[in-house]
């Protein structure tokens, strides 16, 4: 597994960077991912996601993490849609799958952590399993869809040790 960190901002440490990597790999293991992975994670603040979120979404406001999936599932978790044989999914140097990307204001973060009462963190850890949910095909835009991400999110963060 290889999860590429870029970050330019002070705050984030290596206590984060060693959440993420958890969250990342833990994610993985209880989806039954049958591949090596890469993940890029990008640690930015609020200016910076905001562009990204009006260039990509239309939304001209920050938002708390992006996911940028490289792969269509035609239901979560099934890894089964991807070709083995597919150079644009696969890099070619080290033949990982490669996921895509996930990108985190910590600003929000750390409003989030604020007010939802807990550690900066679990906020980063939940922002990184929601993220990696949508790496794999999870979405939250039917009621049905909402519950078992919530579920799933719960899950891999009560395996890292992550609860409210």
């Amino acid at each position: 597994m290889s999860v590429v960190i870029n970050n330019n901002l002070e705050e984030f440490n290596k206590k984060h960077e060693h959440i993420i990597n958890e969250v990342i790999a833990v994610s993985l293991e209880t989806e039954e991912c049958p591949y090596e992975v890469e993940v890029s994670v990008t640690i930015t603040d609020n200016e910076e996601i905001r562009k990204i979120n009006n260039e990509f979404r239309n939304l001209d406001k920050p938002t708390d993490v992006l996911s940028f999936p490289l792969i269509d599932y035609y239901k979560p978790g099934d890894f089964s849609v991807v070709e083995e044989d597919d150079d644009e999914l696969f890099d070619l140097d080290t033949g990982e799958l490669m996921l895509g990307d996930i990108i985190i204001s910590m600003e929000k973060a750390e409003d989030q952590a604020k007010e939802y009462g807990h550690s900066i963190e679990r906020e980063i850890g939940f922002l990184t399993a929601h993220s990696m949910l949508h790496l794999m095909g999870y979405d939250h835009m039917e009621v049905d869809e909402e519950k078992l991400m919530k579920q799933k999110q719960e899950q891999i963060l009560s395996k890292v040790g992550l609860v409210r």
